[in-house]
């Protein structure tokens, strides 16, 4: 057993940052804790070959931050957290490097609690459950609520019909124009509730094999990655990583809606006014995206499926009042989501020195 925990210097507004390393197994992960003033912070743990150890720490950063929103947001009681494994996790994966991960998380003593993420499955996380109860997302148990990607695509499309209906007059999306832009497990789940609601389906992704499958089973049209934000759409739905909506591709999007499921669709706070001076709706993705982290909630908090329908029920709901006041304002629907955050976070923090 060779794990090295290394305690690093959390950034200001941050609770704690470990680079975690295993030399026998391989392993490089981050485990970040933003914030755990409404409760243990969760987050799920994303294993990828980022280029380098920096630009790891920097993801895990903005996603663990991303966390505490999204959980405020959705009404957990669970603080924001994430993680991330540095590797290929096709080729890197071992059940040997999960379980030093599992012992990682363990070592944070129950103030993280990890679940699956890009290129972490339900059966990885079993393996890392067996060195910590702090894993969930599990198949099975008393309280498993297995892989929480139907439930993000499911939240992810309720506010999608909530969005068309603001913006075109209608939920209708027969002959709708809908990129999605990512065919992972939320991506091709997306897709398929889209192409049952009549929608006009165009996918973009590496995967040849996702890109097959949508093309045979919803009649997608397939468009080069490349070439996204040159192509005729009405929706555009972002469900691969992060930073896609930049100042230079605000410019060129001929959608009028985003919504989609990936984590920090905005490269900067400023491209959500830039997308609202050109007319496009744009729904913040950790509200929309908040379906999984609420199934894992109900298993965090050993409570039943009625936990989880009720709270899946209210993101779209959410979504609606989010619209209602940027309307009324004149601020976009990030800028008010930000500042219901903050008041959670504020109401929460004043309560708890209150008490001490």
């Amino acid at each position: 057993m060779t794990l090295n925990l290394t305690e690093e210097t959390a950034p200001e507004g941050y609770e704690r940052l470990v680079f975690a390393q295993d030399p026998e197994t391989g392993l490089q992960a981050f485990i970040c804790v933003h914030s755990t003033v409404l409760g243990p912070a969760a987050g799920g743990c994303r294993m990828w070959n980022y280029a380098t150890v920096d630009e790891a720490r920097m993801d895990v950063l903005r996603l663990a931050e991303g966390m505490t929103s999204k959980n405020a947001m959705a009404d957990l009681a669970l603080g924001g957290g994430k993680s991330v494994i540095i590797g290929n996790a096709q080729s890197d994966k071992s059940p040997a490097l999960l379980r030093a991960f599992g012992r990682a998380v363990q070592s944070l003593d129950g103030s993280y609690y990890t679940a699956e993420d890009v290129g972490i499955s339900p059966d990885d996380m079993k393996i890392v459950a067996g060195e910590t109860p702090y894993a969930v997302g599990l198949e099975g148990g008393a309280h498993g609520t297995g892989d929480p990607s139907p439930f993000t695509a499911q939240g992810v499309f309720q506010c999608l019909l909530v969005g068309a209906e603001v913006v075109f007059g209608t939920s209708d999306l027969s002959g709708r124009r809908v990129l999605v832009q990512g065919l992972g497990h939320v991506g091709m789940s997306l897709a398929e509730k889209l192409h049952g609601a009549g929608a006009e389906l165009i996918v973009a992704d590496i995967n040849e094999a996702a890109l097959k499958h949508a093309k045979t089973a919803f009649g997608a049209t397939i468009c080069d990655p490349a070439e996204i934000f040159e192509t005729e759409m009405d929706i555009f739905a972002p469900c691969a990583l992060g930073g896609v909506l930049t100042e230079a591709t605000a410019q060129k999007l001929s959608a009028k809606l985003v919504c989609g499921a990936a984590n920090n669709q905005l490269e900067t706070p400023e491209v959500a006014d830039a997308l609202r001076a050109r007319g496009i709706r744009y729904l913040p993705d950790y509200v929309v995206n908040a379906g999984g982290i609420i199934s894992v909630a109900g298993e965090i908090h050993k409570a039943g499926t009625s936990y989880r329908t009720e709270r899946l029920d209210g993101v779209a709901a959410r979504i609606r009042t989010l619209v209602d006041l940027s309307d009324k304002t004149g601020r976009t629907t990030t800028a008010v989501a930000d500042d219901m955050v903050a008041d959670i976070l504020a109401k929460a923090s004043n309560t708890a020195r209150g008490a001490a």
